[in-house]
């Protein structure tokens, strides 16, 4: 949602904890900044403001560049100190995570004034509720007739954001595109895994601002590709119904049932004899994984949980009498990946998904059966992470083979993960809650950037961001 000069061209460095940059001159057309009206118009005098906060600062040729929040406005301004006559200061908004930002319109460009050494812009509104943007907005400065552009890191007001919780909703809707109700413009499985997480927050936080996603993504895609959110992708169609049927107890609306139970149901046209069971990974009928029978059974038993209908119950008790018996939990308790179709018995290795879907799965059978065993199995599952340390690093989730960026559908494995455990530390009365809290304030404490969004590495440090990063982290503060 952000705009920049078209075809600008801009060089950056990472310096004295914000960003110097360089842009061409004559690069060509500049975007106006739209005005934002919400408790206050776009421009009003700093002076009025009902609180000053500064998060976030930067330093050039001697001057200090600061962005001020007032959090009862949800509206910044910014300001060089110790500056000369003709510094410049002004604003960059982005409704994007900073990826993208008006660039050239320079928000409440101010100079300081003869005979003074500090400057201030207006202020400016973090979010365009109207519009529904969610922003982030930076201060930057150039010291006098120096070419150098020195910016603050991107920061918001607590509006949306008073917790920890609350403020990785808000980023992970930053990722948020409204024109295909996918994050992160057209992702498809891991946008249904931030949907869940979304739903998720929405329920555990109380806050229902973004609860418009739900239905403008509905609306958007449930005609794409094969409809009721299908494709030729066993596992993505299991995680869409499960979004589907956390937007229907959220909401109520029976037509997000109605996709659930037609997920299910397509699901178990993968369903066959080969191996004994269990259902295809893909529509070509070549692999048979772990991902796809628990999503399968999680899906199927949680359907038959909300409509008592005796098929959906069959097909989950039939699903895990199968998964049991094909070698996929190993002696560890690790949930391998899938089986081979020649010795119909288990290969790969683990993954934390397979690991949090599985214990998930259990955990809602146990709920539908009552049947003890399915709950043992699920904590055995959990307890091979969370005591015995498997897949973890000093006590902290990581991914085997994790990688430092957030591309690619790794970045979510991990919320699936705690999702699971979460729901099976609801039924076991907090069992998990320590690890869980441990895990969670490492996240805060060691892998966020100034506005609530997370990386991959859970222990830190920081590194790169994208809404698989974010929706797992947000699932995992949505535990404690």
């Amino acid at each position: 949602m952000g705009r920049r000069i078209a075809g600008a061209v801009v060089l950056a460095v990472v310096a004295a904890g914000g960003l110097i940059a360089q842009t061409p001159a004559g690069s060509a057309e500049v975007v106006a900044a739209v005005a934002v009206c919400n408790v206050h118009c776009d421009g009003r005098d700093a002076a009025q403001a009902a609180g000053d906060r500064t998060p976030v600062g930067v330093a050039i040729h001697g001057r200090t560049v600061r962005l001020h929040v007032s959090d009862p406005d949800a509206m910044i301004w910014g300001t060089v100190e110790n500056g000369s006559p003709g510094d410049e200061v002004w604003l960059d908004r982005s409704f994007d995570g900073g990826r993208g930002w008006a660039a050239g319109s320079r928000l409440g460009f101010s100079t300081v004034a003869a005979g003074q050494r500090a400057a201030r812009s207006p202020m400016f509104n973090v979010d365009d509720w109207a519009g529904r943007g969610v922003g982030v907005l930076r201060a930057c400065a150039r010291a006098g007739g120096r070419p150098e552009v020195a910016c603050t890191p991107w920061a918001r007001s607590t509006w949306n954001a008073g917790d920890r919780k609350r403020a990785a909703a808000t980023a992970l809707m930053m990722r948020y595109d409204q024109g295909t109700g996918l994050f992160d413009g057209n992702a498809w499985w891991t946008s249904a895994n931030a949907m869940s997480a979304l739903i998720e927050n929405i329920r555990v936080s109380g806050m229902g601002s973004y609860t418009y996603a739900i239905a403008n993504t509905y609306d958007r895609q449930i005609d794409a590709v094969q409809g009721q959110f299908r494709n030729e992708y066993i596992d993505d169609t299991g995680w869409w119904g499960l979004a589907w049927l956390a937007a229907y107890d959220l909401t109520g609306d029976a037509r997000y049932l109605n996709t659930a139970r037609a997920d299910a149901d397509h699901m178990h046209s993968f369903w066959d004899g080969v191996c004994g069971g269990g259902v295809w990974w893909r529509n070509d009928r070549q692999y048979k994984n772990a991902i796809a029978n628990s999503l399968y059974i999680q899906l199927n038993a949680e359907i038959a949980r909300r409509t008592g209908n005796a098929t959906y119950r069959q097909r989950a008790e039939a699903g895990w009498a199968w998964f049991r018996g094909t070698g996929m939990i190993n002696g560890d308790n690790l949930v391998i990946d899938g089986i081979s179709l020649q010795t119909c018995r288990g290969i790969s290795g683990p993954l934390t998904y397979n690991q949090g879907v599985l214990i998930n799965a259990l955990t809602g059978l146990h709920g539908l059966t009552g049947n003890a065993e399915q709950l043992a199995t699920a904590r055995r599952l959990a307890d091979a992470v969370t005591v015995a340390g498997r897949l973890t690093q000093n006590g902290i989730l990581r991914e085997p083979g994790e990688q430092d960026t957030c591309t690619g559908d790794q970045p979510s494995w991990k919320g699936a993960f705690a999702r699971g455990l979460g729901v099976l530390n609801r039924a076991t009365g907090g069992a998990y809650t320590p690890w869980l809290r441990r895990n969670a304030d490492t996240i805060h404490a060691s892998n966020r950037n100034t506005f609530d969004a997370y990386g991959s590495h859970w222990s830190g440090p920081f590194i790169d961001t994208s809404h698989g990063c974010q929706h797992s982290a947000l699932d995992l503060l949505n535990t404690v």
